[in-house]
């Protein structure tokens, strides 16, 4: 990327370019880069990005510079520009940058998603929007109560589609997708391109312009990274020594489940650690205050599961830490970026148990290194090795590894099964 390029260089207005300015955006991001002047032009796009990238400013300025263009305003219940997003963290994350964009200008936004009531949304969109930020599932809610209608919409944007689809969303998507006018603009924007993706884009976007950055490799160079192999029993206890590291300032921690996430929350609390949950079960004023206090300080931890992976955007991150590996590899990578925004580097340090070995190689393949291992500090138990002919352990859902079987000649004799007599079935009974 040319560093002297700036936002002006890009063909959007002076005005949007001063209010950048003024909130500290000066130099664009690739995406950025990119995929404004395309956007600007009124192409479609099919933008390859992850969180983290910049992608919001590459969709959400130009948006913002057309639709403060035109002289008319959105009528009741209607809106002119509508952005799918799979979470309600990235939902509130995406309408907050574009709160800072439009600063000044005669523009209505909405937020509409899960977990809150719907009253308040309902008047929002009442008054008519230009912007619309929303999650599938309530906007469907909404539609089906006739407080929106979306037949007056000129941009549309679908962010995270790979996340979206694998959350399943697909069906609610289509279903708003068949809803929009077939004369628009649309945007999709994905971390991955597996082939059900590139489907619905082929059938979403016109003649679409492919933009891509490849975050990925950029995200792992910029982290160090250190693994420590600890037992499955002794994982809390690790965690509590390396957080008496000072350096370990603002730190997410991600599990695999909702109550694994609870558990090392309330393990972290009763240590006098200022400590949040964010996972699934929590109602929507839960999530935004955990979030809320990460963001200002006054919570040091987030214990998080795999929402938080591509669904917030906190500034200075100093650490993350994978309690538990992801099931999927490409999911370590977001993880892991949580630590790396804006350019900064990071710290991500994995703690895995012997049942985690066929999860750290593939992430090791996707990175295409080895994750340093570091020895575990003085007075822990290191995990021990297996013989070969041991079999290979497996982990519950708890993320426990389980007990190897005992051994045949170790086994009480089974008593004789005794037969049973020939009886009616249940069915026949039931007759």
């Amino acid at each position: 990327m040319d560093s002297s390029l700036r936002f002006a260089d890009l063909g959007l207005a002076e005005n949007l370019v001063r209010t950048l300015a003024s909130a500290g955006f000066v130099t664009p991001t690739p995406i950025q880069t990119q995929a404004i002047p395309h956007l600007l032009a009124g192409r479609d796009v099919l933008g390859i990005a992850q969180t983290g990238t910049g992608k919001t400013a590459a969709f959400g300025l130009p948006i913002v510079e057309q639709l403060a263009a035109m002289p008319s305003r959105p009528g009741p219940h209607s809106v002119r520009a509508l952005i799918l997003a799979p979470t309600r963290e990235l939902a509130v994350q995406i309408d907050e940058q574009l709160k800072r964009f439009s600063a000044g200008l005669p523009l209505r936004r909405a937020v509409v998603l899960g977990g809150v009531g719907m009253e308040p949304q309902s008047r929002a969109l009442a008054r008519g929007v230009d912007i619309l930020v929303a999650t599938p599932g309530r906007l469907l809610d909404h539609i089906e109560r006739r407080s929106v209608r979306l037949d007056l919409v000129s941009h549309f944007v679908l962010d995270e589609a790979d996340r979206m689809l694998d959350m399943g969303f697909i069906r609610d998507v289509k279903r708003i997708v068949a809803m929009l006018p077939k004369q628009r603009q649309s945007l999709l924007f994905s971390a991955t391109m597996p082939d059900d993706v590139a489907k619905l884009a082929a059938g979403l976007l016109n003649k679409p312009v492919r933009v891509e950055v490849t975050p990925e490799v950029v995200t792992v160079e910029r982290i160090e990274q250190q693994l420590y192999r600890v037992p499955a029993a002794d994982k809390r206890r690790l965690l509590l020594r390396l957080l008496d590291d000072p350096e370990m300032r603002r730190v997410v921690v991600f599990t695999r489940t909702k109550h694994g996430a609870n558990r090392v929350a309330e393990h972290l609390e009763k240590a006098g650690i200022g400590v949040a949950a964010l996972h699934g079960n929590k109602s929507q004023g839960a999530r935004q205050r955990a979030l809320g206090g990460f963001k200002d300080g006054s919570v040091r931890v987030l214990v998080a599961t795999d929402i938080a992976a591509r669904g917030i955007d906190v500034a200075e991150i100093s650490h993350v830490v994978n309690y538990e590996l992801p099931a999927e590899p490409e999911t370590y990578v977001h993880r892991i970026g949580r630590t790396a925004r804006a350019g900064r580097g990071g710290m991500a340090l994995s703690l895995v148990e012997p049942a985690e070995a066929r999860l750290l190689a593939a992430i090791t393949k996707l990175i295409r290194r080895a994750i340093p291992e570091t020895p575990l500090p003085a007075g822990m138990p290191a995990p021990q090795p297996r013989s070969a002919e041991d079999k290979p352990a497996t982990a519950d859902r708890r993320g426990r590894e389980e007990r190897r079987p005992v051994a045949a000649e170790q086994k009480p004799a089974r008593r004789p099964r005794r037969r049973r007599r020939p009886g009616p079935t249940a069915r026949s009974a039931a007759a």
